[in-house]
């Protein structure tokens, strides 16, 4: 049984976290972190997962619940994450992280820990679209240079960041399969009189409305044919059920074996 901590429960992620940690059968919820001075601690975390009592007390600080938890599951924010690796590299902690927005310097002080634990960083832990990067990588090297390639997304009206990061990482896939320096090649809006379209660009567009979880379509267009790959999450247990299932990987093939070292789905999935 794997023992997880969630950082950032507050969140909707977070939330949909407390859920699947509850209900899958390998692990059990062991901590729930939210940030200093919110007014849930103390809340118990089956309440706020909707799940039921847990008797489990939301902690403001993971020094608090270091002994009560095997794994650590962090969709908070680039600052408490910071903090948080801090505290497991000191206490030999797996973590899993979600977290996004991190700057160039934050992220290479996040990577400097995979020396010490194994992080296992995705842009997407939905089972679905870690699939959709391998079959993405398979199209783009089959298909060639004789398709145009456009990533389209769309997601909810409160999502602040664009392109969301699944389709960054998407675009990431495709220019590597092509040989594409992508910071060269994206093109992430298209107004005015721009001219015919370069064939080496990979496009973005963007859709930001409702209550959309989330939606990724990539095209590839040809004269006379167009192959599509599309993926739809309906409900956040996708992510959160993908981020638990990454937590009891790391247990099993990292922390009882000692093995420090930078993780992804792609490994837990077997797609390498």
């Amino acid at each position: 049984m794997t023992r997880i901590a969630i950082a950032g429960a507050a969140g909707r992620m977070g939330k949909a976290l407390i859920e699947s940690a509850h209900k899958n059968p390998e692990t059990s919820l062991g901590a729930a972190i939210v940030r200093p001075g919110s007014s849930l601690i103390g809340v118990d975390a089956g309440e706020l997962g909707n799940v039921g009592k847990l008797g489990i007390a939301i902690s403001a600080s993971l020094i608090e619940v270091v002994d009560q938890f095997d794994v650590l599951i962090d969709f908070s924010s680039p600052t408490a994450t910071l903090e948080n690796v801090k505290i497991c590299a000191a206490h030999n902690k797996p973590i899993v992280i979600g977290t996004t927005g991190f700057s160039a310097a934050e992220k290479e002080e996040l990577l400097s820990y995979q020396t010490q634990i194994p992080l296992l960083l995705s842009a997407n832990f939905s089972t679905g679209v870690n699939l959709c990067f391998k079959l993405l990588d398979l199209a783009a090297r089959v298909l060639g240079e004789g398709y145009d390639v456009e990533v389209y997304e769309a997601h909810h009206r409160h999502k602040v960041d664009s392109p969301s990061g699944t389709a960054v990482r998407m675009g990431e896939v495709l220019a590597n399969a092509l040989e594409r320096d992508l910071d060269k090649v994206a093109v992430y809006g298209r107004e005015g009189q721009i001219g015919p379209r370069p064939k080496e660009t990979i496009g973005f567009a963007t859709v930001r409305g409702g209550d959309v979880v989330g939606d990724h379509t990539v095209m590839f267009m040809a004269d006379g044919e167009r192959v599509e790959i599309t993926h739809k999450a309906s409900s956040r247990l996708a992510f959160s059920n993908g981020a638990v299932r990454a937590a009891i990987w790391l247990q099993q093939h990292c922390l009882y074996q000692q093995k420090a070292g930078l993780f992804d789905m792609q490994d837990v999935l077997g797609l390498r």
